[in-house]
């Protein structure tokens, strides 16, 4: 996410590097090269140029502690600015109705189908009753998809494939979500054009008879600038509440979440991180702010963790830890929650200093494959007890997942070391003691 923005950045900062203090002339060439890597990322030339004024004014009107170099004041003030650029804070979307009624609105092949099914999942896991409502009346196999993905989060679908008119299909799927006590009902469209006059009429319409409390407009972000001269004119016609940027994974270059909220003036609500149906953030400026920095993103990567892990199965294995009694089940339980929490680059990526360094390394999503065809290859018997996996179980286990001997052996002994170091830290008095006898750091 952002990689190309984050490497043009850090040269710009080069210039800083080793410099004592701020002057005009070094922060005007910085703020040259950070402008310029700006407009190769896409973003607006009117937003560029005044957020490097910015940046400009506040730096030379900064003081250089003794403490901190150049580079690492400015690193702070572009920080402070990004975030405000992008909207400064996290807005949630206004759910106090009963039902609250969400739009959603954009062009086609955005990902507002996809976007539909992923908000009704995290809607769901806040506590809500959503009712997703078919209103997609062009697209082939609109209706079908949307079906599919609600079975897929479990959530139900409003679908009425004989009638071609949105407006009839949201304002039903209204009255099925207020019959079946749906606390929020979220309308899917047609994906349309902004020249295209008809379209755009039909969707006013829609806003006009479903009196929507939230009308989200979502944009793919790799369409970079135009996303944001769209969104101007959808806003125009439908005075939306908020944006969705979506593929946010893909090799996007930034513009339009840093332009968007400067050219429409509404902010970025939620992004779209991978294909899995859990793979949606909302969006925090302040964070993103940070990522695009290459300062990672630690309070993001700590709530995907504990969307995924249950406090009362965590103090469970807690216990089989201490009892040295985890297993290949456990391991690949844990394996299948960490794959929840979304695009393992992506995650990485949140670790500070991490991203950077797995800029040029292709991460596959499918990286836990081999260990899990390993897994599943065992017995019960043999997953509940590692230990008597000996060479002839390898042998028939190596066959079975279509792996090596020699990758059952490694996986064992790792999975062996991994028990070895989890059960050490378990206990507070062995950790510390740990710790106590780690080799002491030189001093500089």
């Amino acid at each position: 996410m952002f990689e190309n923005l984050q490497d043009k950045l850090d040269r710009a900062f080069k210039v800083l590097k080793g410099q004592g203090n701020i002057t005009e002339i070094n922060v005007a060439e910085t703020m040259k090269e950070i402008r310029k890597a700006l407009l190769d990322a896409d973003v607006n030339y009117k937003t560029a140029k005044t957020f490097t004024d910015q940046v400009k004014e506040k730096a030379l009107g900064s003081n250089v502690l003794t403490s901190i170099s150049p580079g690492q004041l400015l690193t702070k003030i572009m920080n402070d600015e990004l975030a405000a650029l992008m909207g400064g804070e996290a807005t949630e979307l206004d759910l106090k109705n009963n039902p609250t009624i969400i739009l959603i609105a954009g062009l086609n092949g955005a990902g507002k189908t996809t976007f539909t099914g992923k908000l009704a999942l995290h809607l769901k896991s806040k506590g809500k009753k959503p009712l997703m409502v078919a209103g997609d009346v062009y697209r082939p196999a609109a209706v079908d998809q949307l079906q599919v993905l609600g079975e897929q989060v479990g959530v139900p679908v409003y679908a009425n494939k004989e009638s071609k008119d949105p407006v009839a299909i949201a304002l039903e799927g209204i009255a099925e979500g207020k019959r079946n006590n749906n606390n929020v009902i979220i309308v899917d469209t047609a994906g349309r054009l902004s020249i295209d006059e008809a379209l755009m009429n039909e969707i006013s319409e829609v806003k006009a008879q479903t009196k929507p409390h939230e009308i989200l407009f979502v944009v793919d972000s790799m369409t970079g600038q135009d996303a944001v001269n769209t969104a101007k004119v959808f806003n125009d016609r439908l005075d939306f509440t908020g944006v969705v940027l979506t593929k946010l994974d893909g090799d996007t270059r930034g513009g339009a979440a840093l332009s968007i909220k400067s050219v429409v003036d509404k902010p970025i609500k939620f992004i779209g991180t991978g294909e899995k149906m859990e793979a949606l953030d909302v969006f925090y400026p302040d964070r993103m702010a940070s990522r695009i920095l290459g300062m990672g993103d630690v309070v993001s990567l700590v709530e995907r963790a504990q969307q995924q892990f249950d406090e009362k199965e965590a103090a469970e294995l807690q216990k089989k830890i201490r009892k040295n009694k985890f297993d290949f089940n456990d391991f690949y339980n844990q394996i299948q929650q960490i794959k929840k929490m979304g695009n393992m680059k992506d995650l990485m990526g949140m670790i500070p200093g991490v991203g950077k360094m797995m800029k040029n390394v292709d991460i596959d999503d499918d990286a836990f494959k081999g260990v899990e065809s390993i897994i599943q290859s065992m017995t019960p018997y043999e997953k509940e007890n590692p230990d008597v996996i000996q060479q002839s179980r390898r042998i028939r286990i190596a066959k079975g997942s279509g792996n090596k001997v020699e990758d059952v052996t490694k996986l064992l002994k790792q999975f062996e070391d991994m028990r070895k170091v989890m059960k050490q830290f378990s206990n507070p008095a062995a950790a510390a003691k740990m710790m106590r006898n780690m080799p002491k750091m030189p001093q500089r």
